[in-house]
């Protein structure tokens, strides 16, 4: 008799296990997006059920227990795809320290406020041609004034910028460290 009830929960049991089928699916795919993985999901839900099905105590709290078998599994999936590398054997891509960057950002900080002093005309000549890149002529036309006064204008901001950074120290490029924060000529 006892054999025959087990047999008939266990009829039960996977014929519950076969309806809820449809259900883990449309779950697992709301999930991943992507139907080969949810069928794995659900297949793999369904044979944790099968093997653990003593663990079941309140049949009707099968489907809270198969949810949370399938979030296990989702779970499970995450962890083996996380992908491991020794830091070791890492190549180095950028060798630039955080001292570098922080007196890298000081000289740009510095060149920053020894512009921002400049007169208006003078910091409008200076950030078209030297940052910009925009020839005298170009200059001229952008700012309504002749060729001369943007070449005059520049060479006076060139100095008195380079008098600034070399009064506030902003120039120093300490030993060891890469002079990239200078200051170049372009025409």
């Amino acid at each position: 008799m006892k054999i025959l009830d087990l047999l008939c929960r266990n009829a039960g049991f996977r014929e519950r296990l076969a309806d809820s089928r449809s259900r883990l699916y449309r779950i697992a795919y709301s999930w991943c997006h992507e139907a080969a993985l949810a069928d794995d999901l659900v297949q793999e839900t369904l044979e944790k059920a099968m093997k653990k099905n003593k663990q079941l105590r309140d049949p009707k709290a099968m489907d809270t227990w198969l949810l949370t078998i399938l979030t296990n599994c989702w779970r499970d999936h995450f962890r083996r795809q996380k992908d491991t590398v020794d830091i070791d054997e890492m190549p180095l891509v950028d060798r630039t320290t955080p001292e570098d960057t922080h007196r890298r950002n000081q000289i740009v900080a510095g060149v920053r406020d020894a512009v921002s002093r400049l007169p208006m005309g003078q910091r409008q000549v200076l950030t078209l041609v030297d940052l910009e890149g925009c020839s005298y002529i170009e200059v001229a036309q952008i700012l309504g004034v002749p060729v001369g006064t943007v070449m005059s204008r520049l060479c006076r901001a060139r100095r008195a910028l380079k008098q600034d950074l070399l009064d506030s120290g902003a120039h120093e490029v300490p030993e060891g460290a890469s002079a990239t924060g200078r200051i170049r000529r372009i025409k």
